[in-house]
Parts: C-alpha cells; sequence; structure tokens
C-alpha cells in the first residue's frame, strides 16, 4: 500500500508527537470542564484513539456516523447514519474529525449538535486541507494543515482502502484514476 503513495507527508512518529502537543492544550483549555469527545466516523478512529489516551481528564465520548465522500470528491451532502444524536445536552463538546476540506461535514455536524443545547462546541481536526470551503467552519484545534491534495492513511480512505496506514500520505494519481474507473464500470455493470 506505501508504493500506492505519490509521497508521505507525516510519519506515525511526527503525528503521535503532534498528538502529544495537541492534548496538551486540550486538557489545559478543559481543565476545570466535564469534556464530551464527539468523534466522526469513519476516518477519525486513530485519530481518536491516539489523541484520547493522551488526555488524562474524566470524559464522555461518542461516536457520529456521517459520510459525504463518493471516491474522491464531496457529493455535498451530508448524511448521518444514526436516529439519535449523544445526549449532550448543557455540556463542553469537542468534535473530533479527520479532515477540514469542503466544511460541509463539520458544518452539519456542529449545527446538528448545537440543536442538542450543548454549553459550548469546539472542533478539532487532524488535518485542515487549504482550500476554498464550501461552508464556512473553523477548526479550534489543528494538527496539521496541508495543501489541496488527496491524503490517505492514519485513518483517511480512498474508497474504503488504506485507513490502516500508520502514516499520512498523499495518493498517486494513477491509484485514483483507477479506483475511480472500478468505481464507474460497478456503477454500469449495476445499472446495466
Amino acid at each position: 500500500m506505501l508504493a500506492d503513495l505519490k509521497r508521505v507527508l507525516y510519519h506515525e512518529s511526527t503525528i503521535l508527537s503532534r498528538l502529544d502537543e495537541l492534548a496538551h492544550q486540550i486538557t489545559w483549555d478543559y481543565r476545570d470542564h466535564e469534556l464530551t469527545v464527539v468523534a466522526v466516523l469513519n476516518g477519525s478512529f486513530m485519530f481518536m484513539g491516539d489523541l484520547l489516551r493522551r488526555i488524562p481528564l474524566p470524559l464522555a465520548v461518542d461516536c457520529l456516523s456521517v459520510a459525504s465522500y463518493v471516491g474522491d470528491k464531496s457529493s455535498g451532502i451530508v448524511t448521518f447514519d444514526q436516529h439519535t444524536m449523544p445526549d449532550i445536552a448543557g455540556r463542553d463538546v469537542l468534535i473530533l474529525d479527520d479532515i477540514l476540506d469542503s466544511g460541509r461535514t463539520l458544518h452539519a455536524v456542529r449545527e446538528r449538535l448545537l440543536a442538542e443545547k450543548p454549553k459550548s462546541v469546539k472542533i478539532c481536526v487532524l488535518l485542515r486541507k487549504h482550500v476554498e470551503r464550501a461552508k464556512e467552519v473553523v477548526a479550534d484545534y489543528v494538527a496539521f494543515d496541508i495543501a489541496d491534495e488527496f491524503v490517505v492513511g492514519y485513518g483517511l480512505d480512498f474508497i474504503e482502502r488504506y485507513r490502516n496506514l500508520p502514516c499520512i500520505g498523499v495518493l498517486s494519481e494513477d491509484v485514483i484514476a483507477a479506483g475511480l474507473e472500478r468505481i464507474r464500470k460497478s456503477e454500469a455493470a449495476a445499472v446495466g
């Protein structure tokens, strides 16, 4: 799978070192608060596990299963796969997500959680992509800023592959093109 990367952006040791710094800041900011972490699945599961082990605070954890990508592009439609929202009324909430890209997913998640009347809502992302956003979203905590490239690894996927890579890397354009062609053929076969 590493051979499918154009290049590695962040090795595991760099990621974990940065998570130490993020965890320290979050621990300091929430030192006198009861924190509820809401992770956006599936992409944030590695990030969530490694980050939360570094935060020595009592906290509640919940997850939302949300989808907005088809292949390598945001569909523009955010779907929630569960029927009930976490019980966060009156709580300080920290949303964890793998990447801030178009802003659609995090905007939808934040709006949906705000409807539950939390005390506060902040956002923490592993990656913040430098692109024009379809929805304006500000991340309060960011591990890394990246250029507008398609990245995989450390929870991030392409067609449900590469999540288990321990690093974050830029996926080769050839691999993306081949994967999109497989999707196109599969969809054509399903219609035909």
